[in-house]
């Protein structure tokens, strides 16, 4: 697999090599061996998830004050444009995000370590989203920053019509209001 880190070099952006003939393709989606390699630490996965939605869905930016958790991202139906933001207050790049767009075309995965707020934009008709978790999800200590705060001026996709975010979303918090890492 290819690792690149990202203008913030903790999210890490990984390719796994893609076999395709006529039949389609192959890959290894996940080896634990080589992962850990790529972060650097050993990193043990708990939960698996997966989403759908619909165009313009946009899911975040959520994180868990306690019991964070790591995500390794991907999308295998669709494409999303995926977004990173650092809130560990003693971090250099706190308050700095990255974004990736994931397809299933591409392939490409993010990781997006502890600390971080994370969410997606739906980018095609619908797309299925999947995500590895370090930490069992604890909805008491989920928490969210606003997908607009002007502080973070996050450079979502234009796609002509408003978002669809969750009640949960819409109330969340700026930056600046937010429980944050230390």
């Amino acid at each position: 697999m290819k690792v690149t880190p990202t203008a913030i070099p903790d999210v890490l952006v990984i390719e796994p090599k893609v076999f395709g003939d006529a039949r389609g393709f192959f890959f290894e989606s996940f080896n634990g061996k080589a992962f850990d390699e790529a972060v650097g630490r050993h990193v043990e996965f708990v939960q698996d998830n997966h989403s759908r939605s619909a165009q313009g869905v946009l899911r975040g930016l959520h994180y868990q004050i306690q019991q964070p958790q790591g995500k390794l991202v991907r999308c295998v139906r669709g494409a999303v444009f995926d977004v990173a933001v650092d809130i560990r207050r003693s971090s250099p790049t706190f308050g700095r995000w990255v974004g990736e767009e994931l397809s299933e075309h591409n392939h490409k995965q993010l990781w997006v370590p502890a600390g971080f707020a994370h969410g997606f934009l739906v980018l095609t008709e619908t797309a299925e989203f999947l995500y590895k978790t370090t930490d069992y999800y604890a909805p008491v200590h989920e928490r969210a920053i606003r997908w607009d705060d002007p502080s973070l001026a996050i450079a979502w996709p234009e796609l002509g019509a408003a978002f669809t975010l969750s009640d949960k979303d819409r109330a969340a918090s700026t930056l600046d209001g937010a429980e944050l890492f230390a």
